[in-house]
């Protein structure tokens, strides 16, 4: 360290490792070369800030209504594929005989079948195939055969690719089980 006493210039010794002082050579007589300037120091991210606690999600919205919700369902028929179509009607005429009474509507897009407001069946068109949905328990649908599919407490179903596969007797004792199922 250089230490400024007056005119004269003192060396001062230091406590600090050799490798930190300059060699004596270079502080005698001769000026010493302008230090290189340093390059500037990275800018640092700033610190992250701690996220705030987490406000509770919004409650969700209900969803609109469809708005076929409760339509007539001649214009589900319409908009049915060709290929689906015959059986679709076949089966809205075997409900329609079996049981009359039931009050047919648009939910989910697809034919419900109520009595006294509770479901009884539906009938579901899909690009390939027909579902006939039958509401109750699989306990209630006697189906020797194995025809109906699913094991839910609410409901089985009959899946159908052509209009000869409708076992016409058999949908209409599962029409009429599920029927007493509704009125239950």
């Amino acid at each position: 360290m250089i230490a400024m006493t007056g005119s004269a210039v003192k060396r001062r010794t230091s406590s600090k490792p050799a490798a930190r002082r300059a060699p004596a050579a270079a502080s005698k007589g001769k000026t010493r070369a302008p230090a290189k300037a340093k390059a500037p120091a990275k800018a640092k991210a700033p610190a992250k800030a701690k996220a705030p606690a987490k406000a509770k999600a919004p409650a969700p919205r209900k969803p609109k209504a469809r708005a076929d919700l409760g339509a007539p369902i001649d214009g589900f028929f319409k908009r049915q594929p060709a290929a689906t179509r015959p059986i679709l009607l076949a089966l809205r005429r075997i409900v329609e005989e079996t049981v009359p009474e039931a009050r047919a509507s648009i939910k989910w897009g697809m034919p419900f079948y109520t009595l006294d407001g509770n479901m009884m069946c539906a009938l579901g068109g899909h690009k390939a195939h027909v579902n006939l949905i039958l509401s109750g328990p699989s306990r209630v649908f006697d189906d020797p055969e194995g025809r109906l599919s699913g094991d839910g407490k609410t409901g089985r179903h009959l899946k159908l690719t052509s209009i000869d596969q409708i076992p016409h007797d058999a949908v209409r004792g599962w029409l009429r089980a599920a029927a007493l199922q509704a009125r239950a």
